[in-house]
């Protein structure tokens, strides 16, 4: 670990307030803890913007599995991107429905692609995809 270096920060009380009980909320040990993984989250956004940003994340899809040929789509896609899927986990929520989650790594526009295109197919009732980064270039 790197060198500490303290900083000051004037919050007004009311804000102050709403983040200690987020603190509290999420258990973080103290406030320089929470601060820093609300920094962390904020440059994970801004390398996310960069090109060549590589990025490692889910994909996560509800969807109806009696929708025709869906099956077939999202496999077909999933094959046509085999270089960036690291894993598939599939599951049976009810006779109708299916949960997926697909993680993926790779550039961040080529990821973001991916996610778009399988989150639109017909049948697809909810997709999100959620990305992070190391910080790494391709």
């Amino acid at each position: 670990m790197s060198e500490l270096s303290r900083i000051g920060v004037a919050l007004d009380n009311d804000l102050l307030k709403q983040f200690d009980s987020l603190i509290e909320e999420r258990g973080y040990a103290s406030r320089s803890e929470a601060f820093r993984d609300l920094i962390r989250a904020e440059l994970v956004q801004k390398a996310l913007q960069a090109p060549g940003t590589k990025v490692v994340g889910t994909i996560t899809l509800v969807y109806d599995h009696h929708t025709r040929l869906l099956q077939d789509k999202l496999t077909d896609l999933q094959h046509q991107y085999h270089h960036a899927i690291q894993s598939t986990l599939h599951i049976h929520l009810d006779h109708d429905h299916c949960l997926e989650v697909i993680v993926a790594a790779g550039k961040f526009a080529d990821m973001q692609t991916l996610a778009n295109t399988l989150i639109s197919i017909k049948g697809v009732k909810h997709g999100h995809a959620h990305w992070s980064t190391s910080g790494a270039k391709l």
